[in-house]
């Protein structure tokens, strides 16, 4: 079995790539000062080359040759998509949520004072409750957990067999090799009554479907009742 290597040279900074940063501190969801009197306006892309401020849909039109992500909001709170961020980190480590079907991951901390009930894993860094055992909460406490000499820990892209690795072949890696009390396939993000966020299990397509109807007879139905006939005497 080939060992597994890390990939070098991805524009890296001592605690991760040098865009991870400029994009964990961006300032999204503001209007353009370009195109501020545009539809869609709103700043929510990030340039992985430029690292400069948040992009409009407008301005993006000027980095179409560039590595782009889209930064979306959930409870008030900075999300990336699996599916775009791990083709260039890797978020191995980080608990990940399903938001509108696209499985998300956080990009800061969100402390959280007092876990709710029944909450078995937090976050290394900022205490968070997790649904499962994973390390961190975010992107950022990844990013604080290498800061503080965590040797284990790294957000490059892991090459295995002369390709790289996806993220779901890494976490499965990660799941074999860590003690799980349980495991969930997917987990959906809702907000409480009291404006705390709060993680609740869901498997994923694990839906209601409607009831069978019973099945109609066609042929009994179309067939007409004759008129009745005395028996002769």
């Amino acid at each position: 079995m080939m060992q597994v290597s890390s990939v070098v040279g991805i524009g890296r900074s001592e605690f991760g790539p040098a865009w991870l940063k400029a994009m964990l501190g961006g300032e999204y969801f503001m209007n353009c000062g370009i195109h501020a009197d545009s539809n869609k306006s709103e700043c929510n892309l990030f340039c992985l080359d430029c690292m400069g401020n948040a992009l409009c849909s407008y301005c993006s039109l000027r980095h179409k040759d560039h590595r782009l992500v889209q930064i979306r909001r959930s409870s008030y709170h900075n999300v990336v998509r699996v599916s775009e961020i791990q083709r260039y980190i890797d978020i191995s480590c980080i608990q990940t949520y399903v938001i509108n079907s696209a499985k998300i991951v956080f990009l800061n901390q969100r402390p959280q004072p007092r876990p709710g009930k029944g909450i078995t894993f937090t976050c290394q860094i900022c205490h968070r409750g997790l649904p499962d055992s994973f390390r961190f909460c975010s992107l950022g406490c990844k990013m604080n957990g290498i800061k503080r000499g965590d040797r284990e820990l790294s957000f490059s892209l892991k090459i295995k067999h002369g390709r790289e690795l996806m993220y779901d072949e890494m976490e499965s890696d990660y799941e074999a090799s860590t003690p799980r009390k349980m495991h969930r396939a997917n987990y959906m993000l809702e907000s409480s009554s009291s404006g705390e966020d709060d993680v609740a299990a869901a498997a994923a397509g694990n839906t209601l479907s409607p009831a069978t109807p019973p099945l109609y007879n066609h042929t009994n139905s179309s067939r007409r009742k004759g008129v009745p006939h005395r028996a002769p005497f």
